[in-house]
């Protein structure tokens, strides 16, 4: 019954009392004659001239400035796999909501019939000159990987791929916090990844930027270990087939300071938790149940710092600290791309927020008396009021510094918290 009264509230929610989570204001005075003639003919010829001969000046004239396109084709929905383009659009909706939430971005949501990757490039970037960004969601790997490639190169707006990126920011900013709690560093750190997904990929690959080695990521699939002798692995996995005698994922285990889950429910045993040397740290992440839960995982060990993909435990990686703030830095200096120095400068002003002191507006939110940096406490809180402090001024920095923004450091913008590292 329980179930029954949770699935028709969400329903409810979504179709009462309009449709949808979305809606479209008018952001102009426009209730008489000379209004009209103002927003439409003949005053809106001006722009449109002053457009075609500078189309920099759409920046000025229009939404575009602050205006992502979040596009689907609905292959990888949530953990509901591939529901098609129509059935993506609730979640899509519901990005919008959050980017207009937590960064004040607007959002169109572009649902796109088209498994073929160049079908939906071709559509991608036929509607890109509307944007000023490009947030792709819920598209199934491979195709993931080519589509965004493409996009970035063919596009001089940012294109960032939220399951891929998004995830890897949070993970990234966790882990060295946790590392440094559990008095261990990202050089010397042994990872395990399960899964070689989208997210998986990603987050190896920035925290190979940030100083992880490749010699100490073990990234594991069904098979077990992806290494230098296996024949049968796509073009992502073989960047990670690392020269080892480790074949299983017990055999990896065993080895693992750090075990990052990105792949399905309960595929790690409370064995193989204990396994690990002291002081692990254990990201099980699949959503909405983890790879093993945290019970499970501190039923053997008490030295562990975990984090999952859910709210109702400590140590919640959520994208929504990401994406928004992400997107409103490359915005607001009209960014070309989203580069790897701007998601480590990300990574890096989130981990540096979770180690300040937390306001009484977050304490609420959660309802504590008391919440401080520490094993329970690795990331931001997604009510942090600071977020939109913390991470626009460093990626909008980071933006400068590699040359893809086209406009200053905005005046309006605090001094950033955490300096960008090159590379």
């Amino acid at each position: 019954m329980a179930d029954y009264s949770r699935k028709q509230e969400a329903l409810d929610y979504h179709a009462k009392p309009k449709p949808g989570k979305l809606a479209i204001s008018v952001t102009k005075p426009f209730t008489t004659y000379e209004e009209l003639s103002l927003a439409y003919t003949p005053g809106v010829a001006e722009p449109v001239k002053a457009i075609r001969d500078d189309p920099e000046a759409a920046f000025r004239y229009t939404s575009k400035g602050n205006l992502v396109a979040v596009i689907s084709n609905g292959t990888a929905v949530l953990g509901l796999g591939d529901t098609g383009a129509l059935a993506s659009k609730p979640v899509m909706e519901g990005k919008a909501v959050l980017f207009k939430k937590f960064a004040d971005v607007n959002v169109f949501d572009i649902e796109v019939d088209a498994d073929n990757p160049k079908d939906f490039i071709d559509t991608v970037v036929r509607i890109a000159p509307t944007f000023g960004g490009i947030n792709l969601e819920d598209i199934a790997a491979p195709h993931c990987f080519e589509i965004e490639k493409t996009l970035i190169e063919r596009l001089d707006i940012p294109v960032f791929h939220d399951d891929q990126h998004g995830t890897a920011i949070i993970v990234a900013a966790g882990l060295i916090n946790a590392l440094e709690l559990q008095g261990k560093k990202l050089a010397d750190a042994k990872i395990v990844c399960m899964g070689a997904g989208a997210a998986g990929v990603a987050s190896m690959n920035l925290l190979l930027e940030m100083g992880a080695q490749l010699e100490n990521v073990f990234m594991c699939d069904r098979k077990g270990v992806i290494h230098s002798e296996r024949d049968d692995l796509s073009e992502q996995k073989a960047q990670f087939a690392t020269k080892t005698d480790l074949r299983s994922v017990d055999d990896a285990m065993k080895q693992a300071d750090v075990f990052i889950g990105l792949s399905g429910p309960d595929t790690v045993s409370k064995e193989q938790i204990g396994m690990m040397p002291a002081r692990p740290v254990v990201f099980a992440l699949s959503n909405p149940t983890p790879e093993i839960t945290p019970e499970d995982a501190q039923s053997v060990r008490d030295d562990l710092i975990m984090a999952t993909g859910r709210s109702d435990y400590p140590n919640q990686v959520n994208n929504v600290l990401g994406f928004p703030y992400i997107f409103r830095g490359a915005l607001d200096v009209r960014a070309r791309r989203i580069n790897m120095t701007m998601c480590v400068a990300a990574a890096r002003a989130m981990g540096e927020l979770a180690r300040q002191p937390v306001p009484n507006s977050v304490l609420e939110a959660h309802s504590q008396d008391a919440m401080s940096f520490g094993p329970d406490y690795i990331i931001p809180s997604p009510f942090d009021p600071r977020l939109i402090d913390f991470i626009p001024p460093a990626v909008a920095q980071a933006a400068i510094a590699t040359g893809v923004a086209r406009t200053e450091y905005p005046s309006h913008y605090p001094q950033p918290v955490v300096e960008p590292k090159q590379g």
